[in-house]
C-alpha cells in the first residue's frame, strides 16, 4: 500500500510487531460497506467512471458474501484488514481495485468502519440490557407482597418489598441503557473524508456518504477526525458501569445463596458443585460476572492512557484501541447473558425474607415517627425508640408484640396505635410517596420503569434501522 518511497519491505519480526490483523478483522464487513460508500461517493464526484464503481461494488460485495459464509479466509500475511481488503479486491477485479483509494486515507477509512462496529455493539448492548431489565421488570411483579429486610452498611435496616429492591437494579439498567444510547450517539459521526489529516482533495460529498451509511452527522475538523477515540472511551465506560452494576447484583446474590441468608434457592442448571465435598452448590457464575467487572472496568484506564500522551491527529498508537474496546464489549455482552441466565434459575424464599425482617427491630423509625405525628420532637422521639428497641430486645420479642404498658413507660405519648404502626406491613405500607416500598407507589414506579422500556425500544428499532441503511449498501447490484 506504500511500497513506491521504499527500496525494501519492513522487516518481517516488524511487520509482525505492528501488524493488527489478528485483531481488527473484525471490522470486515464494515470496512467493506464504508469502501461501496465511498466507491458510490468517488462515482458521484466524477472522479471514477460508473462502470469501474460498478465492478468495485460488485467486488467488495462478493467479498463480504464470501468471507461471512466461510468460502473467503479472512487471513494470511497481511498489516491489517484494509490492506487485506485491498489486496482482495485487486486479486478479483484487477486495475479497478486500485482506484477505491482515491480521496482517503487509511487514518479516516479505520475510524469509520470502527465507529460503525461500536454503534452495532452498543446497540446490541442496550438490546441484551434491555431484556435483562425486562426480565427484573416480570419478576418484580411477582414480588409485590414479598417483603424482606433492606440493608444499610450490611444491617437490617427498614423492611421493604421485594419487587422495590429489584428495582432498585431496574433503574441502574435504565442508566446503563441512557449510556449506551450516548456511546452510539458519540460514534454516530461520519469522519470519512477526512483523508490523512488535511482533508480529502476530491469533491466528495459528505454528507451524502453519511447519509448512506446511517450516519447523524460528519465530522468537523479533519485533524480531530483522525485522532479522536472519545467515543471508544465512552463505549468502554458505559460498558464498564453496567458490568460494575451487574457486579453488585451478582455479589449480592452470592449472598443471598448462602445458609447464612438463605434468600434464594438455586436451579442446578444455574450452579456447579465442588470436586470435593457433595454437599456444594455454589453460585459460580454470579461470582464470574463479578471478576468480569474488573477486566472491562480495566479498559477504560487502557484507554485513557493511551489517548492521554498524543498529539492531534493520527498516530499508531491508536491501533490498540480496538483490542480494548473489543475485549471489553465481549465481555460486557458475556456477563449480561450470564446474568439473565442465572436470574432464570433462581427462586426467591418469601417466608425466609419475611422471617428475616421479623428480625432486627427494622421498625424502630416507625415507633419515633408515632411520636413525631403526636408532637414530639424528633430527637426526642428517636430516643424513645431506641429505648423501645433495648426493651423488645432483652424480652427477645418483635416489636409489635412488646406489651403496650412497655411502650408507655418509655413515653406517655405511646397509646394501643402504635402495636400497628410497627407491623412490617404498616411500615412498607407507610412509606407512600414517589419512590416508595408502600405497594401502590411499587406499582407506579414499574409502571414507570416498563415505560422506560418501551421508549429504550423505539430507539432501538431507530437505530437498528439506521444500521440496516448502511447494510443495504452491499445488498445493490
Amino acid at each position: 500500500m506504500w511500497g513506491g518511497r521504499f527500496a525494501e519491505p519492513l522487516a518481517p519480526a516488524l511487520l509482525a510487531f505492528t501488524a493488527s490483523f489478528a485483531v481488527d478483522r473484525r471490522l470486515l464487513r464494515w470496512d467493506v460497506i464504508a469502501s461501496v460508500a465511498h466507491a458510490r461517493a468517488l462515482e458521484d464526484a466524477a472522479v471514477i467512471g460508473p462502470a469501474d464503481a460498478a465492478v468495485i461494488v460488485r467486488g467488495l460485495a462478493a467479498i463480504l458474501r464470501d468471507a461471512l459464509s466461510g468460502a473467503l479466509a479472512v487471513a494470511g500475511d497481511h498489516e491489517d484488514v484494509h490492506s487485506f481488503l485491498e489486496a482482495t479486491l485487486f486479486e478479483r477485479v484487477g486495475p479497478p481495485a486500485g482506484r477505491l483509494h482515491t480521496g482517503r486515507s487509511r487514518n479516516d477509512q479505520v475510524v469509520t468502519a470502527f465507529r460503525l462496529w461500536v454503534k452495532e455493539h452498543m446497540l446490541a448492548l442496550a438490546g441484551e440490557a434491555a431484556g435483562l431489565a425486562g426480565d427484573l421488570a416480570d419478576r418484580a411483579g411477582q414480588s409485590l407482597d414479598v417483603i424482606l429486610p433492606g440493608f444499610t452498611h450490611h444491617q437490617h435496616a427498614q423492611p421493604v418489598r421485594l419487587a422495590h429492591h429489584l428495582l432498585a437494579y431496574g433503574w441502574m439498567l435504565a442508566r446503563d441503557l441512557t449510556r449506551l444510547r450516548a456511546a452510539y450517539d458519540a460514534a454516530d459521526v461520519l469522519p470519512l473524508g477526512s483523508g490523512a489529516v488535511a482533508g480529502s482533495g476530491f469533491p466528495l460529498d459528505r454528507r451524502r456518504t453519511a447519509d448512506r451509511l446511517g450516519f447523524a452527522r460528519v465530522t468537523s475538523n479533519s485533524i480531530d477526525a483522525v485522532g479522536d477515540r472519545d467515543f471508544a472511551v465512552d463505549a468502554a465506560f458505559a460498558a464498564s458501569l453496567l458490568a460494575t452494576h451487574l457486579s453488585r447484583w451478582a455479589g449480592e446474590l452470592v449472598l443471598w445463596a448462602t445458609d447464612e441468608f438463605g434468600f434464594i434457592r438455586l436451579a442446578d442448571r444455574v450452579a456447579t458443585g465442588s470436586s470435593l465435598m457433595p454437599q456444594k452448590k455454589n453460585p459460580d457464575p454470579a461470582e464470574l460476572i463479578r471478576a468480569k467487572a474488573a477486566r472491562i472496568t480495566g479498559s477504560v484506564g487502557v484507554l485513557l492512557s493511551l489517548l492521554k500522551g498524543l498529539p492531534s491527529g493520527y498516530h499508531l498508537d491508536l491501533q490498540e484501541d480496538k483490542p480494548a474496546l473489543f475485549d471489553a464489549v465481549d465481555a460486557a455482552a458475556s456477563a449480561l447473558g450470564a446474568m439473565r441466565t442465572f436470574l432464570g434459575g433462581v427462586e426467591f424464599d418469601a417466608d425466609r425474607m419475611r422471617e428475616a425482617a421479623s428480625r432486627g427491630h427494622l421498625t424502630a423509625t416507625e415507633a419515633a415517627d408515632y411520636l413525631v405525628r403526636r408532637g414530639v420532637p424528633f430527637r426526642e422521639a428517636h430516643d424513645a425508640a431506641g429505648r423501645i428497641v433495648r426493651a423488645a430486645a432483652e424480652r427477645h420479642l418483635p416489636l409489635w408484640a412488646l406489651p403496650l404498658d412497655a411502650y408507655r413507660s418509655v413515653h406517655p405519648a405511646f397509646d394501643a396505635g402504635v402495636l400497628d404502626a410497627v407491623t412490617l406491613l404498616a411500615s412498607v405500607e407507610g412509606k407512600r410517596l414517589e419512590g416508595g416500598t408502600a405497594r401502590q407507589a411499587v406499582v407506579e414506579q414499574l409502571a414507570a420503569f416498563r415505560h422506560m422500556l418501551e421508549e429504550d425500544a423505539a430507539w432501538r428499532r431507530r437505530a437498528e434501522d439506521s444500521l440496516r441503511q448502511a447494510g443495504r449498501l452491499v445488498a445493490e447490484p
